[in-house]
């Protein structure tokens, strides 16, 4: 039987009611994205500092949870009517090109003995945190433009393909087996997705009729979905952000046109009012502080990561988008392609629990991905505003 720590569970619930708080005080000024709140008082309350909690399997099921839903979101806004053609075309060849650049760079850092591991740290250079930076794209009204546009088809590859390289070859030994399962996966969620689409005719107006009631089933045939894949996946031994991502395309395709304005704002109540905070706090109070405040080579690193993300992300949006975006543009395309956190912290978890990657290594990367969170999106946006 499991027990349950109540009192890290408050303590977790209190860190992300105070992120809100805080963000919601400082951020008309300094524009701190919540995420890093949340990561930084997981830290603060976690085993290493103050030790007020502790993560346990109780807490570890809600953490995945909001590593779920949170990967819902960044597969609900791929609208592939929206990005496909030119976007979908360019995203994918600046996410081939970040993720030869990965390789490189990580080889390089291999060869000289910096880092072990150095096919887990260039895929996790490669990624993008674009359902980290969907709150503030909404904010600021990016999402609705030709900018956006452009955004969320980079964002929707280089989330993608990073959590099919994890499912096929960094969480097995055997890729040829794990792409038959993947391959079984996706034909289930095509065919719950083909009955969905097929069935939202009819059942539509019954669900828009319990949005304003206590039935709320719109909201628990989500609640249902997602969780029904996130089980299939770690059933099939696939990564179960797989599942929450999967689980957001097809909701995406059930909703199409309709005006799903209430039921968005009761997903979003629920996932990044209480799910996706747990997940931040948790991954917080996980941060080996340390190992990388003990290794002077992995507080070394930090910079030269956060460096790395820039070149890696970047360089191919400043090149590939000549043409279609102007100079600042570009620029804050950059910068927000190079923000990286929630797949950095999946990729290293993976890493360090196959003993593959030095604990202090991955506190270095997630460290760099913290950094980057805070700050590329700031500078994107004055880029943005001064445009």
């Amino acid at each position: 039987m499991t027990v349950v720590d109540a009192a890290s569970f408050l303590v977790i619930i209190l860190c992300a009611g105070a992120a809100a708080a805080f963000t919601a005080v400082v951020a008309p000024r300094l524009v701190v994205p919540v995420v890093v709140v949340e990561l930084a008082l997981g830290i603060l309350v976690g085993p290493q500092v103050l030790d007020l909690a502790v993560v346990d399997h109780f807490t570890e099921f809600f953490a995945n949870l909001g590593l779920g839903m949170l990967f819902f979101f960044a597969g609900y806004e791929i609208d592939v009517e929206r990005i496909k053609g030119g976007p979908l075309r360019r995203a994918g060849l600046g996410w081939v090109i970040s993720l030869l650049l990965a390789h490189a760079a990580a080889g390089v850092l291999w060869l000289v003995g910096l880092v072990d591991a150095p096919v887990y740290v260039a895929c996790a250079m490669a990624t993008t945190a674009i359902g980290t930076l969907l709150p503030i794209l909404a904010d600021t009204g990016d999402l609705r433009t030709a900018f956006g546009t452009q955004l969320l088809a980079a964002g929707a590859v280089a989330e993608f393909g990073p959590i099919m390289l994890m499912t096929i070859f960094l969480s097995t030994d055997q890729p040829g087996h794990q792409v038959a399962i993947l391959i079984a996966f996706v034909l289930v969620s095509l065919l719950v997705g083909a009955v969905a689409v097929r069935s939202a005719g009819r059942t539509w107006p019954v669900l828009t009729r319990t949005l304003n009631s206590s039935s709320q089933l719109a909201v628990r045939l989500v609640v249902v979905m997602v969780i029904a894949l996130l089980a299939l996946a770690a059933e099939m031994g696939l990564e179960v952000l797989l599942g929450g991502f999967m689980s957001g395309l097809i909701f995406r395709q059930v909703v199409g046109r309709h005006d799903v304005e209430v039921l968005e704002s009761k997903l979003t109540a629920v996932g990044y009012g209480f799910l996706i905070p747990f997940f931040f706090v948790v991954s917080g109070m996980k941060f080996d502080l340390d190992a990388l405040l003990g290794s002077a080579t992995a507080l070394a690193l930090l910079p030269l990561f956060l460096a790395l993300f820039l070149a890696v992300r970047g360089l191919p949006a400043l090149v590939l988008y000549r043409g279609v975006l102007d100079g600042r543009a570009r620029r804050a395309l950059a910068l927000y392609s190079s923000t990286e956190l929630p797949l950095v912290v999946a990729i290293t978890a993976l890493a360090v629990d196959a003993g593959t990657m030095d604990p202090a290594i991955a506190a270095s990367l997630v460290g760099a991905g913290i950094v980057s969170t805070l700050g590329f999106p700031l500078l994107a946006m004055r880029l943005r505003a001064t445009a």
